[in-house]
């Protein structure tokens, strides 16, 4: 990036205001693709632990802060400067749900049961449809609540997965 702010400097400069507004124009896009990345390893890690949950029977304290959280920062970062955008509009979180699935069956065959089932074994055992669509409901809060709201919106959804109940009341 560095080399891009000289060159910018440089074409300023030197008044070549075309090619300054394409290195702006490339910068925008580097910037995008660094948020877009963000969102990424969030969404994986959010998925990781509703497969877990969906598979175990079972919510705990560390997965729920690690849903919770998840989704707070998606929230932080998809939102654009202005307040007023998204860099992930509502309607297009499914091919990226899509996406991450796939790496998060393989992270979460290391971590569900202690890692006894292969990432092979996992796909045919979790409902992929279920976890995109808990994934895509808790996305949808991000729009609708703010980030102060979003904890004890979230709070109450994880109560409705499996062994939620159990989890809100104290109970292993």
């Amino acid at each position: 990036m560095t080399q891009e702010l000289i060159n910018l400097r440089n074409s300023i400069l030197e008044q070549r205001y075309s090619d300054a507004l394409a290195i702006v124009d490339e910068l925008e896009g580097m910037g995008r693709q660094a948020i877009l990345r963000n969102i990424q390893f969030l969404l994986l890690r959010l998925i990781i632990h509703l497969i877990k949950n969906q598979i175990e029977k079972r919510l705990t304290n560390s997965w729920a802060n690690s849903i919770r959280s998840s989704i707070r920062e998606i929230k932080k970062i998809n939102l654009q400067d202005n307040k007023t955008s998204y860099y992930v509009k509502i309607d297009e979180w499914q091919s990226m749900l899509e996406d991450e699935f796939e790496e998060a069956i393989r992270e979460a065959s290391d971590e569900v049961m202690n890692g006894i089932y292969s990432p092979f074994q996992l796909t045919g055992m979790v409902d992929q449809d279920e976890v995109i669509h808990q994934s895509q409901t808790l996305l949808n809060l991000t729009y609708n609540y703010s980030v102060k709201e979003l904890p004890a919106v979230i709070d109450n959804y994880l109560t409705q997965l499996p062994g939620g109940e159990n989890w809100k009341l104290g109970k292993r």
